[in-house]
């Protein structure tokens, strides 16, 4: 079942990028969460780039289509990450979701590419909560609920394809997508997810939450769960061989 290991921590595994990404994250959070726009303007667009430059230090190993959707898809987050740093900005949000819609779209080509296809098992709950994020936003935000619920179905169709076991062969499974382990190839199936969560928290964000504190830790959450998910799928699609 592939379990963790020492090599776990060699630099092959990690390196200074996620350093810069790991320090571009917590400052992002601190941000999210204190209302300081400055201090996420400085950080935030540096997550996504961290990310590139692990995927074109790995690009020897790497399908050259591959690198260039994974490049093209975080060039994509880069300028989405920008826009949503007020996410209160119907204006800005909506340009997000356009840049994120195509980060969406490269990223399901690639996972398509390695053999990923939707099943029920997880097809039925992604489309499920994407329903539901875009019933709230219709009876709740009409004015975005046109390209969110548009960019819901992009990421519905990543996070579904991510699920898929033959990305992971060998790993045990759980909940139908492989169970994360030192194989980062089952990383996949658990990023997509995190980023259903993180997209979902938006929503419930903006529609059912009024408290300030309880939206700025919704916020927070919002911005962990987006990098952790960034990090699970970028690792996971570098880690990928195509057959």
């Amino acid at each position: 079942m592939g379990g963790f290991s020492t090599t776990w921590f060699s630099r092959k595994n990690w390196g200074a990028e996620h350093a810069v990404f790991a320090a571009a994250t917590a400052a992002t959070v601190l941000g999210g969460v204190l209302g300081n726009e400055k201090l996420q303007q400085v950080a935030k667009p540096l997550m996504a780039p961290a990310l590139a430059v692990r995927v074109l230090r790995r690009s020897r190993d790497t399908d050259r289509v591959d690198t260039a959707l994974l490049l093209a898809g975080l060039a994509a987050a880069t300028v989405g990450d920008v826009f949503m740093i007020d996410p209160d900005d119907d204006r800005r949000l909506v340009r997000g979701a356009t840049s994120f819609a195509v980060m969406q779209t490269s990223y399901s080509t690639l996972l398509a590419r390695h053999g990923a296809r939707p099943h029920a098992i997880a097809a039925v709950p992604r489309a499920a909560a994407a329903l539901g994020a875009a019933g709230l936003l219709a009876a709740k935000s009409r004015n975005v609920a046109a390209p969110l619920t548009g960019y819901g179905a992009l990421l519905a169709t990543t996070a579904t394809l991510a699920a898929d076991p033959v990305l992971a062969p060998g790993s045990a499974q759980l909940a139908g997508m492989p169970r994360p382990s030192a194989d980062r190839r089952s990383w996949l199936g658990l990023g997509g997810f995190v980023f259903t969560v993180s997209d979902g928290t938006i929503v419930v964000r903006r529609v059912l939450l009024k408290g300030k504190k309880t939206r700025a830790v919704a916020e927070g959450l919002i911005l962990a769960t987006y990098a952790a998910a960034q990090l699970l799928l970028v690792e996971g699609m570098v880690a990928a061989r195509r057959g």
